[in-house]
């Protein structure tokens, strides 16, 4: 899939799943409760050496089935070592143009972590697909969308930190693209996954029916 498609999925889904995980047969099952529970995007960080091996070996299991990205990609060096790996998208903590022209290069959707406003708006003149607001998601809450939003409706945003079920549907009508989500779906068995899938799936699903 080309960047247009896998933006397009992430965006129809509007959740994506956060994972770090000592094994790959771990990542799996995490995986398997996501697609089970209506959630096929997740995002592995590279916080941790294995990511590369978990992302394969995701893709290798569930194939089209989901859409595996690959997390805290910093440097081009690391963009070009999970593309190799098979991650069809690149989120960061902090924007860089070198990832962003490596991104380009393999037309790879790419969403940069932004603080401001000004790196927000750097970011789409250099091709990001998605603007992540981080870290500030995590203290502003639900109206950091429509700060962002608000002079730029444009804007694709992608928020990850601090989103529950209680406050989802505020994220979702204010605009937000995609969730990040990490306890939520990476916590339990694949069954319990699958039902915290479900109620996010049902959340975002209603709340876009009425907008």
């Amino acid at each position: 899939m080309q960047k247009a498609e896998v933006t397009q999925r992430i965006a129809d889904c509007g959740a994506m799943a956060v994972v770090r995980v000592p094994t790959v047969e771990r990542g799996i099952e995490i995986a398997r409760g996501c697609i089970d529970g209506g959630v096929d995007v997740l995002e592995i960080s590279y916080t941790l050496p294995n990511a590369g091996d978990v992302i394969s070996g995701i893709k290798a299991e569930f194939g089209d089935d989901v859409v595996i990205g690959a997390g805290t990609v910093m440097d081009a060096t690391t963009a070009r070592l999970a593309i190799m790996a098979g991650a069809q998208f690149m989120v960061a903590n902090c924007l860089s143009e070198e990832v962003a022209t490596t991104c380009n290069r393999y037309q790879t959707p790419y969403a940069p972590g932004c603080t401001t406003i000004t790196e927000a708006v750097h970011g789409m003149e250099i091709g990001a697909a998605f603007i992540k607001c981080f870290p500030i998601s995590d203290f502003y809450g639900p109206k950091l969308v429509s700060v962002f939003k608000t002079p730029t409706p444009f804007m694709p945003i992608l928020a990850s930190g601090g989103i529950n079920l209680e406050n989802l549907a505020d994220y979702v009508s204010r605009g937000v693209d995609c969730c990040g989500f990490g306890g939520l779906l990476t916590k339990g068995s694949s069954a319990d996954i699958a039902k915290n899938a479900a109620a996010i799936r049902k959340v975002i699903d209603e709340t876009r029916a009425g907008m």
